[in-house]
């Protein structure tokens, strides 16, 4: 049997005829030996990548080596999303601010949405990108949908803060979200993982923009955090969360225990639900990032909070405070505690926060 001349060469595996003479074929080989001389760089030029990641519609990005050390947790990670990860390009998109500021749930909520749609956008032309210059890369969703088949193991393919604060683009603050120097808290993160190294790294930062304010510790309806740096993760979840997975959880159950519709109104208000199906039919909406609205660091965001620290607080902490808006609590917790007595006009609601009971067995 006759094969092909276009199957040979220096460490090229023999075609069958009928595969290499497919038209296709005959143009991927002959695509190869053209540019055999001259094939991608083998390590990619840092600022020609900074560039892409910032005309792809990044505000800041930088890169880090797999290797870093404080990346081992990811390893085993980035190399199942991508056998052969070697760097790993971290990217910030900044929010508006004022927006995401806004008692109004509805302009908080479609600033991060419309945020979270613009990193995903420039993190996949990135990859394009890289794609298109010979390079096999990949990146993850920078939020939802995430790998729910893992539940309640690790849901997500990347962890973008770690990779964020490894790249040298923030600091891990006090309100568990990296805090960007100059664009403070106000960003969503997204990651690029690429098989190739890069020129240069990014280095971790060698101070905390955080300016231990504790804003964040007044703004939180449930007091899931404090002051010593102390975070209660399922009192966040529970509320702020309320119309992610586990409240919607929680909601169904609520349908399923109700004797009849009467009953279920009687356990639910019209507003909830109208507000569960929004975030249904739109995209889930948070109940509170008010860590994230009222924290003043950052060089971009620092400014009021200098001049006059009372004005900022009676203009973007008090607005927060004084909302009327239901808390959700999971029952006999720090939560509810903290919240019937720190914001006595606050509707306080009990939820299963959609958690799975114990067993009567256990």
């Amino acid at each position: 049997m006759r094969e092909s001349h276009a199957t040979e060469g220096a460490g090229r595996p023999k075609l069958p005829a009928k595969l290499a003479g497919h038209p296709s074929v005959r143009a991927v080989l002959a695509r190869r030996d053209a540019a055999a001389a001259d094939g991608p760089p083998p390590v990619i030029d840092a600022e020609w990548l900074r560039e892409l990641c910032l005309a792809a519609g990044a505000d800041d990005a930088a890169a880090v080596s797999l290797g870093h050390p404080d990346l081992a947790g990811e390893r085993e990670h980035a190399l199942t999303a991508l056998p052969g990860t070697r760097t790993l390009v971290s990217l910030v998109v900044r929010m508006n601010r004022d927006n995401y500021r806004s008692p109004a749930r509805s302009v908080a909520n479609q600033e991060f949405h419309q945020a979270d749609e613009q990193i995903n956008h420039a993190a996949r032309a990135v990859t394009r990108a890289l794609q298109d210059a010979g390079y096999r890369a990949l990146n993850p969703s920078a939020g939802f949908p995430q790998e729910m088949e893992r539940f309640p193991g690790r849901l997500w393919v990347v962890a973008h803060k770690t990779v964020a604060v490894a790249a040298g683009l923030g600091v891990m603050g006090l309100h568990r979200n990296v805090i960007h120097p100059k664009f403070g808290t106000f960003v969503l993160l997204a990651t690029v993982l690429v098989d190739a190294e890069v020129s240069a790294y990014g280095q971790p930062l060698d101070y905390n923009p955080c300016i231990d304010c504790k804003l964040c510790v007044a703004a939180c309806p449930i007091g899931a955090l404090t002051k010593d740096g102390d975070f209660d993760f399922l009192a966040c979840a529970t509320h702020n969360y309320r119309e992610f997975m586990s409240g919607f959880t929680d909601w169904v159950q609520t349908v399923a225990d109700s004797a009849d519709a009467a009953d279920f109104r009687s356990r639910v208000t019209d507003p909830e639900n109208a507000s569960m199906w929004q975030s249904l039919a739109f995209k889930p909406n948070y109940k509170s990032g008010y860590c994230v609205a009222v924290c003043p660091a950052g060089e971009d965001v620092l400014g009021p909070y200098l001049d006059d620290r009372k004005r900022f607080m009676d203009t973007v902490l008090r607005p927060l405070q004084d909302k009327i808006e239901t808390l959700y609590v999971l029952p006999d917790s720090d939560a509810q505690r903290y919240a019937e007595r720190r914001f006595p006009h606050k509707p306080v609601k009990e939820v299963s926060g959609g958690w799975r009971p114990r067993s009567r067995e256990s």
